[in-house]
């Protein structure tokens, strides 16, 4: 059996001996794949919208590549971090630092080659901009939320997010050399999106955080004040994503529209069932929350691979 330390949390039991293959797939689990998957997504519609167009192959594949390494710099720097909390919540004591098959020293060494790496990669690939940004962004992401806002507020994320929504502007920099407004607009998206996902999650795994000592909102805040929250962050996202189409055509306004109102219904949905003290079911929200970006992010780029006339603003 495992020993059951004072706090009642199971210690996770350290992982074999493993060879090279076990090795590389732990260091490849620091990168977080799964997040660096939905970072690239919100890419490739800034590459194609700051053109109108299909962007060259080369310079495609080089942001994108550029931007997993990076992400998986901050993800690995970011296991480090929270190396301690992951040892104590259930989602992630599979972690490779959780599970000792990677030691700090060598994920910390592992994340800052990656970090450096893909900033130089990026401005040489690109524009010096580009990878100015992408520093900005890993330093952001380590120092601003996971060292300081994370253990400190409930707004961790709301703030923290921006580093997540730093992939937009950064592809956008990447095609122009400059942030043109329609990349401040979708990253206004992401940055209104983060709450509403990383709550939703945080509700169903609410014990988890209290456990690790993480001031999410779900942990410090009634559930009812925490779906309003919610549904005022939803809200505010879709109207961000209608602010895009005077810069898209048709297409891109079709598609935004009912997908912003399945969405809004579900937030809603969610907020009834709190307030009437049902079963409320947040990760429904959490997996639309993913399916919702990709399909805006898709959207809009295919909007701008056509080519079609943006529809403009109405006046």
């Amino acid at each position: 059996m495992r020993p059951e330390p004072a706090d009642g949390v199971a210690t996770p039991t350290p992982a074999p001996a493993a060879g090279w293959r076990q090795r590389l797939g732990a260091y490849v689990a620091l990168t977080k794949p799964r997040i660096i998957e939905l970072l690239l997504i919100t890419t490739v519609p800034a590459l194609f919208g700051a053109q109108r167009q299909v962007p060259g192959l080369g310079l495609m594949l080089a942001t994108l590549v550029g931007g997993a390494i990076a992400a998986g710099s901050a993800n690995a720097l970011n296991c480090v971090v929270d190396a301690d909390i992951d040892a104590k919540m259930r989602r992630t004591r599979v972690r490779p630092l959780a599970r000792h098959q990677v030691s700090p020293r060598a994920a910390l060494v592992f994340g800052v080659v990656l970090g450096v790496i893909a900033c130089t990669f990026l401005s040489l690939t690109t524009t010096w901009q580009a990878g100015g940004l992408t520093a900005v962004a890993i330093l952001f992401y380590v120092f601003v939320y996971s060292l300081w806002l994370k253990r400190r507020t409930s707004q961790n994320i709301v703030w923290g997010g921006l580093a997540g929504c730093m992939p937009v502007i950064i592809g956008w920099s990447a095609v122009t050399g400059g942030i043109g407004w329609p990349a401040w607009v979708f990253f206004g998206v992401i940055f209104f999106w983060t709450p509403p996902h990383t709550w939703a999650l945080a509700m169903r795994y609410r014990d988890d955080y209290a456990a690790a000592g993480v001031p999410m909102l779900p942990v410090v805040a009634p559930e009812r004040v925490v779906v309003r929250q919610i549904v005022l962050y939803s809200w505010a996202m879709v109207v961000c994503s209608l602010l895009l189409i005077p810069a898209s055509s048709w297409i891109y306004a079709a598609a935004a529209v009912p997908t912003g109102l399945v969405f809004l219904a579900c937030a809603h949905l969610l907020h009834v069932k709190v307030l009437r003290g049902e079963r409320a079911r947040p990760m429904t929200l959490f997996h639309l929350s993913n399916l919702y970006l990709t399909v805006i992010s898709v959207v809009w780029a295919v909007d701008s691979a056509i080519g079609l006339a943006p529809l403009g603003w109405p006046w």
